[in-house]
């Protein structure tokens, strides 16, 4: 796929223990890509923007994603991940888009090493037990959640929209 912004290319996307795998980090490759241009539409001075007093602001949301894909993919799925004090970087643009990048790049390595069984394995999942393929899905569509969280604030703040579909 093809975004106005590429933190990883298709040529970073590591070979798979099996072909369902490819799915799989392909897709989390792209998410990521698709989070990268539409954090990328942000300047310095719109971290602060909340469209409503009790709306998240852009900086909020940019932390948070950090932060819960630290702990999904650390506590859940069992990646190796940065203490939660060392995930967020200095609040510029630039900063959180590049800390993105390299925290999935990671993660990418790891999930493609990843055989079949480890991906069906039930795991604890908050107060539940969850396979882990079920788990990484969440973390996609939770992650689409507040992709799709800042795409409202760039419309509203009559800014350009990446494709969702790159």
């Amino acid at each position: 796929m093809t975004y106005p912004r590429t933190g990883i290319s298709d040529d970073e996307i590591p070979h798979v223990t099996f072909p369902f795998a490819r799915h799989i980090v392909e897709t989390y490759a792209g998410e990521t890509n698709k989070v990268v241009s539409t954090w990328a539409q942000f300047g310095p001075d719109d971290l602060t923007y909340r469209p409503h007093p009790r709306a998240t602001s852009v900086l909020d949301i940019i932390r948070h994603q950090l932060l819960s894909e630290r702990r999904f993919f650390g506590e859940f799925l069992g990646t190796p991940e940065p203490g939660a004090s060392d995930v967020v970087p200095t609040p510029e643009v630039e900063s959180f888009i590049q800390r993105l990048v390299d925290l999935a790049r990671a993660r990418l390595g790891f999930l493609a090493a990843q055989p079949e069984p480890w991906w069906l394995e039930p795991v604890p999942f908050f107060d539940v037990e969850r396979q882990r393929i079920w788990i990484f899905w969440r973390r996609v569509l939770h992650t689409a959640h507040h992709r799709s969280q800042l795409t409202v604030y760039l419309r509203l703040m009559d800014r350009s929209v990446p494709s969702t579909y790159g």
